[in-house]
Protein backbone atom coordinates (compact mmCIF):
# COMPACT_ATOMS: atom_id res chain seq x y z
CA UNK A 1 0.00 0.00 0.00
CA UNK A 2 1.39 3.28 -0.87
CA UNK A 3 2.22 6.16 1.53
CA UNK A 4 -0.64 8.00 0.05
CA UNK A 5 -2.89 5.50 0.41
CA UNK A 6 -2.33 4.55 3.66
CA UNK A 7 -2.66 8.57 4.53
CA UNK A 8 -6.00 8.51 3.25
CA UNK A 9 -7.44 5.06 4.69
CA UNK A 10 -5.94 6.76 8.07
CA UNK A 11 -8.49 9.25 7.58
CA UNK A 12 -11.33 7.86 6.33
CA UNK A 13 -11.19 5.10 9.15
CA UNK A 14 -12.01 8.74 11.51
CA UNK A 15 -15.20 9.45 9.95
CA UNK A 16 -18.38 8.21 11.40
CA UNK A 17 -19.95 5.42 10.00
CA UNK A 18 -22.90 6.92 7.96
CA UNK A 19 -19.74 9.34 6.51
CA UNK A 20 -17.74 6.16 5.41
CA UNK A 21 -21.06 4.12 3.84
CA UNK A 22 -21.37 7.34 1.78
CA UNK A 23 -18.02 8.10 1.11
CA UNK A 24 -17.58 3.63 0.04
CA UNK A 25 -21.18 3.96 -2.32
CA UNK A 26 -19.79 7.53 -4.04
CA UNK A 27 -16.41 5.25 -4.85
CA UNK A 28 -18.24 1.91 -5.79
CA UNK A 29 -20.62 3.91 -8.09
CA UNK A 30 -17.33 5.99 -10.22
CA UNK A 31 -15.75 2.31 -11.27
CA UNK A 32 -16.48 1.04 -14.12
CA UNK A 33 -19.97 -0.78 -14.34
CA UNK A 34 -18.18 -4.03 -16.32
CA UNK A 35 -15.88 -4.34 -13.45
CA UNK A 36 -18.80 -4.58 -10.80
CA UNK A 37 -20.83 -7.09 -13.03
CA UNK A 38 -17.42 -9.38 -12.70
CA UNK A 39 -16.99 -8.35 -8.52
CA UNK A 40 -20.36 -9.42 -8.11
CA UNK A 41 -20.55 -12.74 -10.53
CA UNK A 42 -17.26 -13.36 -8.31
CA UNK A 43 -19.38 -12.94 -4.87
CA UNK A 44 -22.16 -14.98 -6.17
CA UNK A 45 -20.06 -17.64 -7.78
CA UNK A 46 -18.63 -18.01 -3.97
CA UNK A 47 -21.88 -18.02 -2.39
CA UNK A 48 -22.92 -20.76 -4.37
CA UNK A 49 -19.91 -22.79 -3.81
CA UNK A 50 -20.16 -22.45 -0.19
CA UNK A 51 -24.13 -22.98 0.15
CA UNK A 52 -22.91 -26.04 -1.90
CA UNK A 53 -20.31 -27.09 0.93
CA UNK A 54 -22.82 -26.80 3.38
CA UNK A 55 -25.56 -28.92 1.75
CA UNK A 56 -22.74 -31.62 1.18
CA UNK A 57 -22.05 -31.89 4.92
CA UNK A 58 -18.60 -30.04 4.09
CA UNK A 59 -18.88 -26.93 6.01
CA UNK A 60 -20.53 -26.75 9.26
CA UNK A 61 -23.54 -24.03 10.11
CA UNK A 62 -22.75 -21.23 12.25
CA UNK A 63 -25.42 -19.96 14.44
CA UNK A 64 -26.88 -16.64 13.53
CA UNK A 65 -26.33 -15.38 17.05
CA UNK A 66 -22.47 -15.66 16.23
CA UNK A 67 -22.75 -14.24 13.14
CA UNK A 68 -24.16 -11.46 14.56
CA UNK A 69 -22.01 -10.77 17.30
CA UNK A 70 -18.68 -11.13 14.96
CA UNK A 71 -20.06 -8.27 12.41
CA UNK A 72 -21.05 -6.33 15.77
CA UNK A 73 -17.40 -6.89 16.62
CA UNK A 74 -16.27 -5.03 13.09
CA UNK A 75 -18.80 -2.31 13.60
Amino acid sequence: MSNLLKKIEDEVLKLSQEERASLADHLLSSLDEELLVDVDAAWIAEAEQRYQGYKDGNRPGIPAEEVFAEASKLC
